[in-house]
Formats: C-alpha cells, structure tokens, sequence
C-alpha cells in the first residue's frame, strides 16, 4: 500500500553541495544573497557551507565568513558540513547549531573521497558528536554511494542499511541516503530505502538524488510511496561529486517542488521566489537554470507559481 505523505520537507543543498563543485571561486557576497534569497521561499533547511579542510575545497575557504553574513530567519534551520573534529570546533567558533557529517556505503569511495574506511570514518566522529551533545548541536548524517560507486560498481542495499545504523547509533536524528552518481532507478531506490528503513525509523531518514540519467525524480516518487518525508535538492540542479567523474547535478528543487505540489503534498515553499533564487544564481554563473519552470511564460495557465498558491 502507498504510504505517500501530506507534508514533506525540502533540504535545500544548493549554497553547500551545489557551490562546492563549481571551478570558479564564487564571491562569500554572491553566497550570502544566494542564501538570504532561498531563506525567504519558504525552505525550513538551508545547508550553507562545509567547514572542511581549504586545501580539499578551496570553493569553501569562504565558509566562517559567509555563515557570519547570511540573515538568520526564525524557523529556518542552517546546518553546516563538518568532516572531523577540528571542522565541528571551526563550526562551533562560527556559531553553528546544527551540523552534518558523512560518509559513504563503498569503502573505495569513502578512500578516495576522505581518505580513511568506513570504520575509520565512524571513529572520527565520535568526538564530533561528544562535542554536539556538550554543545547542543543536532547533528544529520550523510551516506553517499547508497546505489552504486565509481569504482565498485553497484553497492547492496545491506550494505547501505549497516552503515545506517552506525551512524543512526552515534545519535544522528536524519539520515541523508545519496545516490552520489545518479545510477539509481525506482526499484533499485525502493530496494535501497526497505533495506535502510529495517533498521533506523522511515521518519529519521531522507533521500539525495543526483540526476545523471533523468531518474532522480521517478526515485523520489518511488521513495515516496514508501512513505518517505525528507527530499534533499539542489535550486538550478547545482552540483555533482567532485570525487565521481561524470556525475551531473543535483535533481533541482525547482523540479521536486512542482512534482510534490502536482501530487498534493505539502512543502511551504513559494516557487516564484524559488525561481528567483536559482535565476539569481544562474545568472551570477553565467549559465542556463536546470529546471525547464524558469521558462514557462508567467502568463501561461501551468505557470509554475500558480501551483504553489
């Protein structure tokens, strides 16, 4: 039986896994007003930077700076990357509280992308997750390659479930599920997501879908009907992996917006102001938006913002 929710919640991953595959330094200015502008549609999560080493994301060096610029709105929530101990103390001197920490179900993607296993990586956030407690930071989990690696090729859904419930048994209330290549499809995410959910409640977990084959939307649906509540996206379809050759962008929030908004489903989120946001960005980028909504005429009667009223 479908099990689709009335209300999801959109992570809005653009300013942080968006930006941070982008070759061009973007300016901590164009950041700030990129995020004020997404803090104002609506969005109740806003992931805004990664407090990882500048050597590894040079594109993030900015990260105190620009989460000392951005307008903080009540009821939105700005959560931070952190990859280890010393990132969490840089998060907690910027005056995070809410922070996110990652790892992956392959062990060569977890090598290659934070030099370390999967064991390896679970001991490293110990200490992060002393500190949060001590400090009382929430702290969401992030599992990438949940469907298929780079370099292993396809990766099983039990797989993916014991790395959950590591992470779920350290004390993080979400957890992320990344299809970090976009090699997903609707039963291999359903295949992915029963496993996962076994082991750690449904209402604690949250899908990540890149779109380098046009599937991430028909994953979403498909997540959905299992009674997923959290979709993580991207304004504009920004990002990829900078450890995964080929891998294209982020589904768009743009896309995901109208597709749950078309099924009835809740989310709070404007689409004109969302279209503004990723417009703003493009623009600054100088590219093209993703999402085909940004060129539907506004006098059209499936104009894109007429949905969200």
């Amino acid at each position: 039986m479908s099990r689709i929710p009335s209300v999801v919640k959109i992570v809005e991953v653009g300013p942080r896994d968006g930006l941070q595959n982008e070759k061009g330094i973007v300016p901590a200015g164009i950041k700030i007003e990129f995020i004020n502008r997404l803090s104002q549609t609506g969005l109740r999560t806003v992931e805004v930077t990664s407090f990882v080493n500048p050597k590894w994301i040079p594109q993030l060096a900015d990260a105190a700076e620009v989460f000392a610029g951005i307008d903080q709105r009540p009821g939105v929530a700005y959560p931070v990357l952190v990859p280890n101990e010393k990132g969490m103390q840089r998060a907690l001197q910027a005056g995070a509280r809410e922070v996110s920490i990652f790892t992956a179900a392959s062990e060569s993607f977890n090598r290659k992308n934070i030099n370390c296993s999967i064991a390896e990586s679970i001991e490293r956030f110990k200490p992060v997750m002393a500190l949060a407690r001590e400090h009382d930071i929430r702290v969401r989990g992030y599992i990438s390659t949940v469907i298929g690696c780079p370099y292993e090729g396809a990766i099983e859904p039990e797989a993916v479930a014991s790395v959950a419930e590591r992470l779920a048994s350290l004390g993080c209330y979400e957890l992320s599920l990344g299809d970090t290549i976009g090699v997903g499809t609707p039963r291999k995410a359903r295949r992915m997501l029963e496993a996962v959910a076994a082991v750690v409640p449904m209402g604690e977990l949250a899908v990540h879908f890149h779109d380098t084959y046009g599937q991430a939307l028909a994953n979403i649906h498909a997540c959905l009907e299992l009674g997923i509540g959290v979709v993580d996206s991207s304004v504009s379809g920004l990002g990829g992996c900078p450890y995964a050759r080929g891998a294209t962008g982020n589904v768009a929030t743009e896309d995901v917006l109208y597709l749950l908004t078309g099924m009835g489903i809740e989310t709070g989120v404007d689409m004109d102001k969302l279209l503004e946001a990723g417009r703003f960005i493009s623009d600054r980028l100088g590219r093209e938006p993703v999402s085909k909504l940004g060129h539907v005429p506004k006098d059209s009667r499936y104009h894109a913002g007429t949905l969200s009223h």
